[in-house]
């Protein structure tokens, strides 16, 4: 009687939060229910972010952890570790006990381009982390100001043809994944571009709106504010399929790169220690919170898609994005410094 009481009050809290009721609840003993039985850890769980306060992988992990909160019916607390491009966080979470009370929200910058980066980084993003679920992939885009006189993707790339090594790209740091993005447009069009690192996206924006810099690759999550006000020209987007948000905006796929998909992702994952059973319970969890209406609202509303899926699915989809990545700053011949 006890047991479906504490049954009934979870659907109830759920429900009110605005979250579909986990259907395991009532599900027949087997594979699922083992894991939906798997006890989450007491006290509190921290989500650590590697990155500011206020920026988009912090306002993502805020609206996770408010909805896992009360799905837990546990504290959930952000914490925010910022440096090294997120790596500080992750090397943090990758030495902690797995018992589920400390969480990472993976970012391209830590799991998947880092490994490839930095030669001596101090975790293995292969094997310190367990995958739990993708929280989504926001697709980069292709802008400058309306005032540089380039209308289209294929201006852009003539400019460069014409004054090889004078059209300034910015970044957000060097091996970001806008730096990684530019120098795969750089060697597939055959073009030579000047490349302008920055500590970080709000400053090379500032500098593109301001004109200093010609054009650079952005998450949709910075960008869409510029491109709605009519402040920044976007030329072409990153993903295979065109993103909902900006419809008219081709893809580099479609202007001859075929296969270009390059994303700014979020992921949640925990330290490689924590039960198989645990993972499965918290990934079943974070795949109901991500469908409630209000989180698939936000997460379109700043350009995040493929939220959800599998374990499995996250890891195969890592370890694709760091042999990528790794291939490509080998080739390219980029170090932390250069």
């Amino acid at each position: 009687m006890q047991s479906n009481r504490r049954q009934w009050l979870l659907a109830a809290t759920a429900a009110a939060a605005g979250l579909p009721v986990l259907g395991a609840v009532a599900a027949p003993a087997g594979p699922a229910t083992a894991a939906a039985a798997a006890t989450l850890p007491s006290g509190p769980i921290k989500l650590v972010v590697g990155f500011p306060p206020g920026g988009g992988t912090d306002i993502l992990a805020r609206l996770l952890a408010q909805k896992l909160q009360v799905l837990w019916g546990r504290t959930v607390i952000v914490e925010n570790r910022a440096g090294v491009s997120g790596t500080l966080a992750a090397d943090y979470v990758a030495k902690q006990p797995g018992d589920g009370n400390t969480l990472l929200l993976a970012h391209i910058s830590s799991n998947g381009i880092a490994p490839g980066l930095y030669p001596k980084l101090g975790y293995s993003a292969e094997k310190d982390f367990a995958p739990i679920t993708m929280v989504g992939a926001t697709p980069m885009v292709v802008m400058c100001k309306p005032d540089k006189g380039l209308r289209s993707l294929e201006a852009l790339i003539e400019r460069c043809r014409q004054q090889p090594g004078r059209v300034s790209f910015g970044s957000a740091g060097t091996g970001s994944a806008q730096h990684l993005a530019m120098e795969e447009l750089r060697r597939r069009a055959g073009i030579e571009v000047l490349h302008v690192p920055y500590k970080g996206s709000a400053p090379m924006v500032t500098d593109l709106l301001g004109g200093q810099i010609d054009a650079c690759f952005e998450g949709m999550t910075t960008a869409t504010p510029y491109l709605k006000a009519g402040k920044l020209q976007g030329l072409a987007t990153t993903r295979l399929q065109r993103a909902k948000g900006f419809a008219d905006l081709p893809t580099l796929a479609e202007k001859g790169f075929a296969g270009f998909d390059a994303s700014i992702w979020f992921a949640l994952a925990a330290p490689a220690a924590m039960p198989a059973a645990l993972v499965q319970r918290m990934n079943a969890d974070v795949n109901q919170v991500l469908a409630s209406a209000d989180l698939q609202a936000k997460l379109a509303e700043i350009g995040a898609e493929d939220s959800g899926g599998t374990p499995e699915r996250l890891g195969s989809f890592m370890r694709a994005e760091q042999a990528r990545w790794a291939r490509l700053i080998r080739e390219a011949k980029i170090t932390p410094d250069s």
